[in-house]
């Protein structure tokens, strides 16, 4: 299968609320690689490698369990990154 990468910027009330966790379990569910971070601003980064469809299930599951939390979704394509072999919660 072909595999994607996408930088995703949640904005909104996404830290100190169990996102991260929230998305590691997701990510990992759907077989994807790559990290999840909070940033310095308030909001939390996560890069997803994996299938598209795969990609748009962890993404479609962290806006059911944490819709009302979310201002913003910014999503940028991203060159695929064989570093990641699991994805990991970034400190």
């Amino acid at each position: 299968m072909y595999q994607i990468a996408k930088q995703i910027i949640f904005k909104g009330w996404v830290q100190g609320v169990g996102f991260r966790y929230t998305t590691h379990r997701a990510a990992s569910r759907y077989d994807l690689t790559g990290f999840v971070r909070n940033l310095p601003d308030g909001s939390v980064e996560a890069l997803l490698q994996g299938t598209a469809s795969n990609i748009q299930a962890c993404l479609d599951d962290l806006k059911d369990s944490f819709g009302g939390h979310l201002r913003e979704i910014n999503t940028t394509n991203q060159p695929v990154n064989p570093q990641y072999h699991d994805f990991r919660i970034s400190y």
